[in-house]
């Protein structure tokens, strides 16, 4: 066989391959994903730290100069940070 034939049988074999790629995904299109949930953890009201932080990641570079921005990215961390209760700080043998 010479390579023009491989070459043929190549281009037909990858536009074999992208034809059945394009209708498996066509055939997806018709399903609708899940909604995200919207209920949030705990069932409590907003968070006003997450308030905070959400406006701070809008005032962009001069949130690193805004005591109020500071302030709740502390609070952020110390929340992160803080070891979950029931949990020992000493650590046991598995």
């Amino acid at each position: 066989m010479d390579t023009r034939m491989f070459a043929r049988l190549g281009a037909a074999g990858f536009v074999a391959i992208a034809i059945t790629a394009a209708a498996i995904e066509m055939a997806r299109k018709g399903e609708e994903p899940m909604p995200p949930a919207t209920v949030r953890p705990g069932g409590a009201g907003p968070d006003p730290l997450r308030e905070e932080l959400h406006r701070c990641a809008l005032l962009g570079e001069a949130g690193g100069r805004d005591p109020g921005c500071l302030a709740a990215w502390a609070q952020s961390r110390a929340r992160f940070l803080a070891p979950k209760p029931g949990t020992s700080s000493s650590q046991e043998a598995r």
